[in-house]
């Protein structure tokens, strides 16, 4: 039987370099995660088995290739199986691209579909964005042992179920970004109210359902709501707004115009707010909204000569020009419903506020006018208690996101402050873009986009 000594003399130099890189590259990222939780040093019991799996093999992991049927030009194999073969080739293929692919969606990019009209005209329903993880720094995952890309739940032809194991969890970490979220910024983050979900009726949110149908009943009426289920903070939904207020920031809205430290935020190309349209009985075809840009989900008809869309400030320009119409007046703000914290303010979604953003270290004397504002901060992401009289410490930074569809957007508005920890990236560019309302020799990809800065 070979020695220790001579399996190790054996072993070529180039063995031993790749071995010290992988081995080193894993004690620092262990040693990363196990950062102030050192039980999760125990992870770096593996890495003896990186080392023999690049060098000495003492644990055969390549058992199986000795079914590899012989060549043309070798003697006969007395341990071959075609199929054998075959069917380990292909697991060990797939266990490395499942693995790669697992490190590279948490740490350096992540691909994301834009799946609704909350940032349209700047991002469209049909966008495949490459979004960035390395942009505002990767964060450990919550729930490690995950399957790649798949959220949270797997389709329903894998027979559905969650797509991670619960346990370990660890806690929230990320590594140095080359920048923080700013203003303007395109942001992907975790839902912050998605923690709490009913498996049946996911949209609007499980608080917003509570609030108009009472806790008791969403808990009970399962036949309606479904279960009730939780989700770390890497497993919520993925949500992408654009980011208008930082830490630090007093926030309002003053007639659909936000106003930061009481400046009114910069003119950006692609925000649009519903507006009523009424024409002399002249009929909007298809072609002409086609041709101003109004999306074919975006078009209701009230009624003959009146119509009902968002239009960005070109788009409404366009459409005053043309002699049919008679009127375009925006959308009332009762439309948009309650806003956040529901059922403890008289604002609106149009005229907001003023709220303040907290930042990280930040002290604030808590009141009766500001719990609600703030309570979920305390109950939901820092888990530690909050009193009205009584001076409260934050433990992060929150931003304030919203879709530049501003109309037709649930955001920050509607569910309150994004937490730093729920951040997941930053929108680079767009990689391909699919117009589903159009055949696909006809328009279908929208070759025009394809490579376009995501932030813009």
């Amino acid at each position: 039987m070979q020695s220790v000594r001579d399996r190790i003399q054996q072993v070529p130099r180039k063995a031993w370099l790749k071995a010290g890189i992988w081995g080193s590259l894993y004690a620092v990222f262990v040693v990363w995660v196990a950062w102030g939780d050192w039980k999760s040093l125990a992870w770096l019991a593996l890495l003896p088995h990186i080392i023999d799996a690049l060098t000495t093999k003492f644990v055969n992991y390549g058992w199986w290739r000795k079914y590899r049927p012989a060549a043309k030009d070798e003697a006969p194999n007395p341990h071959e199986n075609k199929v054998l073969y075959t069917v380990f080739s292909w697991i060990d293929a797939i266990v490395f691209a499942l693995v790669a692919v697992y490190f590279i969606n948490l740490y350096i990019f992540q691909n994301y579909q834009i799946p609704s009209s909350s940032l349209e005209k700047t991002l469209r329903v049909g966008d495949f964005l490459f979004v960035s993880k390395m942009a505002y720094g990767p964060r450990v995952p919550n729930t490690p042992l995950s399957m790649p890309l798949v959220q949270h739940t797997f389709p329903a032809a894998l027979g559905g179920g969650k797509s991670y194991i619960e346990k370990p969890q660890w806690a929230y970490k990320r590594l140095a970004g080359w920048t923080e979220p700013q203003k303007g910024d395109i942001v992907v983050f975790n839902f912050p109210a998605g923690d709490t979900v009913c498996e049946k009726m996911q949209n609007p949110d499980y608080y917003t359902l509570c609030h108009y149908y009472g806790k008791e009943a969403v808990h009970s009426r399962k036949d309606v709501f479904g279960n009730i289920i939780t989700r770390p903070v890497d497993r919520r939904e993925n949500y992408v707004k654009r980011c208008v207020g930082t830490p630090g920031d007093s926030l309002q809205i003053i007639n659909n115009i936000i106003f930061i430290n009481g400046i009114s935020e910069p003119m950006r190309d692609g925000k649009q707010y519903n507006y009523f349209v009424r024409t002399d009985g002249h009929l909007l075809t298809n072609t002409y909204l086609d041709k101003i840009g109004v999306s074919k989900d975006d078009r209701v008809t009230i009624e003959s000569g009146l119509y009902h869309f968002p239009l960005t400030v070109e788009m409404k320009a366009e459409l005053q020009k043309n002699p049919h119409v008679l009127g375009i007046e925006i959308e009332p703000e009762t439309n948009g419903g309650e806003v956040y914290p529901l059922g403890h303010n008289s604002w609106t979604r149009d005229n907001y506020g003023p709220i303040y953003i907290p930042k990280r270290g930040d002290t604030l004397r808590i009141t009766e006018e500001n719990y609600w504002v703030y309570a979920r901060i305390a109950n939901a992401y820092e888990h530690k208690p909050m009193a009205i009289g009584e001076d409260y410490v934050f433990e992060m930074n929150y931003y304030w996101m919203m879709g530049d569809n501003r109309h037709n957007s649930a955001d920050s508005r509607y569910w309150g402050f994004v937490p730093e920890d729920h951040i997941v990236g930053r929108p680079v560019f767009i990689w391909l873009s699919i117009e589903k309302d159009h055949p696909w020799l006809h328009g279908h990809i929208r070759w025009d986009r394809l490579g376009q800065n995501a932030m813009r």
